[in-house]
């Protein structure tokens, strides 16, 4: 298992974690291809690509550990990147283009103008299918990916800056500021609304009920998506929280919380107990430093 984080210092830093009791984890690789910081990261079973502020996209096959090239269809800085499955990448940027990529041939299918503003954040749909993408124009987009054209558009009364689907596509959330607004797909109305004291900065699924929330603060947050109450809540770094990523391992569930105090944590959670109590166990906790050459190997550069 690989942990790959960026960071401001224009770096990209990768572990090789090994679950266990305990998890171990050991620096893997550094790679520093981009002249500005990182602004975004995806990975799927064969690449890490990443965007920056130098309007550049960088990817890397994580099985040969060496970069495969650049795609340089956008001017500005890349905000978000997802992939669907192995075939597909979709970017955003500050350009207002929704791009989407083919990752076979690495070849840009479709352009598109997707808002007067910048592209803040997009989701894919769990069938790949449709994206939401939001702005900074005011508006909840909905994209028809099989034509590659607009299906449907929502106007905002602020701009929201993260959008996520839920697991089986049939709920997604917008954040705004301090405010997670949760929609159901077949009726694209708002059925709950969780407000928290600070301004979100990342949001994760962690079943299609359940949703982790971490704010400009030291805390993740629990909530029902159901009921919009707050399941459970723990202190997790001793600065405010950049990112949170989950996934599930042997029917275990796993977060991953990465902060501006310069650690990146894994916790193993319990949700037998959902609606009482959650249980979350720390596994791994990994100090982020800037490296030295001697002490990491660093990708080697490969073109396509």
């Amino acid at each position: 298992m690989e942990l790959v984080a960026g960071c401001y210092e224009q770096v990209l830093f990768g572990f090789a974690a090994r679950p266990g009791e305990p998890w171990t984890v050991t620096p893997d690789f550094t790679n520093h291809a981009h002249t500005a910081s990182l602004s975004a990261v995806a990975v799927n079973s064969k690449y890490v690509v990443t965007g920056s502020r130098d309007e550049s996209i960088q990817i890397y096959d994580m099985r040969k550990k060496v970069e495969h090239g650049a795609l340089l269809q956008h001017n500005g800085t890349i905000t978000c990147l997802e992939f669907y499955g192995t075939a597909h990448l979709l970017s955003g940027a500050e350009d207002g283009l929704i791009c989407i990529w083919n990752t076979k041939r690495w070849e840009c299918l479709k352009s598109i103008k997707a808002h007067k503003g910048h592209v803040t954040s997009l989701s894919i749909h769990p069938s790949g299918k449709l994206a939401l993408s939001v702005g900074t124009d005011k508006t909840l987009r909905t994209w028809n990916l099989v034509e590659g054209r607009s299906a449907f558009i929502k106007n905002l009364k602020q701009n929201a800056h993260i959008i996520k689907w839920s697991p089986n596509g049939e709920k997604y959330v917008t954040v705004i500021t301090n405010k997670v607004d949760i929609y159901k797909l077949d009726t694209a109305s708002i059925t709950g609304t969780i407000t928290i004291e600070k301004r979100i900065s990342s949001i994760r699924f962690i079943t299609d009920s359940v949703l982790a929330i971490a704010g400009d603060d030291e805390i993740i947050r629990f909530y029902s998506c159901d009921s919009q109450k707050c399941l459970c809540e723990f202190k997790a770094h001793e600065n405010r929280i950049k990112d949170i990523y989950s996934f599930e391992r042997e029917g275990q569930h796993v977060i991953v919380t990465a902060s501006s105090d310069g650690y990146i944590k894994v916790w193993n959670l319990d949700l037998n107990k959902v609606g009482l109590q959650i249980f979350v166990n720390p596994c791994i906790t990994v100090w982020v430093a800037l490296p030295s050459p001697e002490r990491h190997n660093t990708i080697t550069r490969n073109s396509f």
